[in-house]
């Protein structure tokens, strides 16, 4: 099953289902049945989602337990990571690039980039910050394909356009900004402010 086949929602429970097995599977099978009850979630919803990465259960015995984690591990990228570089190694791209949930989806942030020399070098949990000349080098014989914007508005359409000509396709954008990408790059805008008004508007009721 190829991800691009997988919906957001259900690619956003598959972490939730591989680590109940692993921790509280000791049979042979699992249920669709038994995972919703654990769960929580609906189990027409955990039918379908396993269904879509592994096939149908046979019924009265459900999943081999074995063969399911496989399958969710294959799909979530746990068999092989796929890198990911951040630009911006101030507190919120290293703070991304610290964060080990990212694996969970078969990503992680390999290392982060600065015009900075004062930031390079390898920081905590062995993480490395290199300067914004190596860049396209590292991508390149790294292979990477996406990367993380978090630098101020004023240089971010810099960073995307330097980003492109490395060869990312796809990058998630701190900068509250718009960017302007070619045909074929994905842009994913995140605005911390605007979640955060929104938020503000949900709990004071307005």
């Amino acid at each position: 099953m190829q991800k691009n086949n997988i919906t957001r929602a259900t690619l956003g429970r598959l972490p939730m289902y591989l680590e109940y097995i692993k921790a509280n599977v000791t049979a042979e099978t699992t249920s669709a049945t038994e995972i919703a009850g654990s769960l929580g979630i609906g189990e027409v919803t955990v039918r379908r989602d396993l269904n879509l990465v592994c096939g149908q259960g046979r019924p009265k015995v459900g999943y081999p337990v074995k063969a399911l984690v496989a399958a969710l591990e294959s799909v979530l990228g746990k068999n092989k990571l796929i890198p990911v570089v951040v630009v911006g190694a101030g507190k919120l791209g290293r703070a991304l690039q610290n964060y080990d949930g990212f694996k969970k989806y078969g990503l992680e942030i390999v290392a982060a980039f600065d015009n900075d020399d004062e930031k390079t070098g390898v920081q905590s949990k062995n993480k490395p910050v290199y300067l914004m000349k190596q860049l396209s080098g590292f991508c390149k014989r790294n292979d990477v394909h996406i990367g993380i914007i978090t630098v101020p508005t004023q240089t971010a359409q810099n960073v995307c356009d330097k980003m492109i000509k490395c060869g990312i396709t796809a990058i998630w954008n701190f900068a509250p900004c718009p960017l302007t990408v070619p045909e074929g790059v994905t842009v994913r805008n995140e605005n911390l402010a605007l979640s955060l008004a929104h938020l503000n508007m949900v709990a004071s009721g307005k």
